[in-house]
């Protein structure tokens, strides 16, 4: 048996829509991801990481020379904020239309109600996390000068692999659009065709997809509010 301990939610949940005992198939793919990810960090950004440090050395020191900085009442309310953002999103992403009715001899629609609606809810997630993120990062350079930093670090990163990241997440709807493809394949190969369970079981990996991709998209605030425990 495999284990999925050390991977992400997001690459697990992706993993998931493969044909079952595609294992070469996955490995292939996380190999590819790995990769993909490795390319990320070339010499140039490490050039650019290089060149980052002095600066985020004199933010310390900066935040070294001014008065004690006791936790605030924002620093402590960050993950109140944090699971507020939470709550929001992942409520949003779980709400279904309690009045549409899925047509069988319309499918084609109802993907494209699905992908209207992951694009959506990928569009809230951006807006909302980047906010909480700013204002995370805006906090901690209040704090002292191991939390004033780590912001500073955390805004380099932010702008080094930002771009690329949103560039990757957006290729999720077309793994969304095979997996539809294949469900209705199958369920058109069966002797019920007309019979939508599938149907609501794509909505559910939708929903799931999505806050795979929320938490994702969390990493770097949790990491940041983390870093205020003592």
């Amino acid at each position: 048996m495999r284990s999925n301990f050390n991977r992400p939610a997001l690459v697990r949940q992706l993993a998931g829509f493969l044909p079952e005992g595609a294992h070469a198939l996955a490995d292939a793919s996380r190999q590819d991801l790995a990769e993909r990810l490795g390319q990320w960090l070339n010499v140039a950004d490490a050039i650019t990481l290089s060149s980052a440090h002095p600066s985020i050395a004199a933010v310390g020191a900066r935040a070294a020379q001014q008065p004690t900085r006791a936790p605030t009442a924002t620093a402590e309310a960050l993950p109140a904020e944090l699971e507020r953002v939470r709550a929001t999103l992942t409520r949003s992403i779980t709400t279904r239309d309690p009045k549409h009715r899925p047509d069988p001899n319309d499918l084609d629609t109802e993907f494209a109600l699905f992908h209207q609606r992951h694009q959506d809810q990928q569009r809230r997630m951006e807006m909302s996390v980047d906010a909480l993120r700013e204002h995370v990062r805006q906090t901690l350079a209040k704090g002292e000068p191991r939390l004033a930093q780590l912001a500073a670090l955390d805004a380099v990163m932010d702008q080094m692999l930002g771009g690329r990241e949103q560039r990757l997440l957006a290729g999720l709807p077309a793994h969304l659009k095979a997996r539809f493809k294949a469900l209705r394949q199958v369920a058109a190969a069966s002797d019920t065709p007309d019979d939508l369970r599938w149907l609501q079981g794509f909505e559910a990996e939708l929903e799931q997809t999505l806050l795979a991709e929320l938490e994702h998209r969390l990493q770097p605030v949790v990491g940041m509010i983390e870093a205020l425990e003592p």
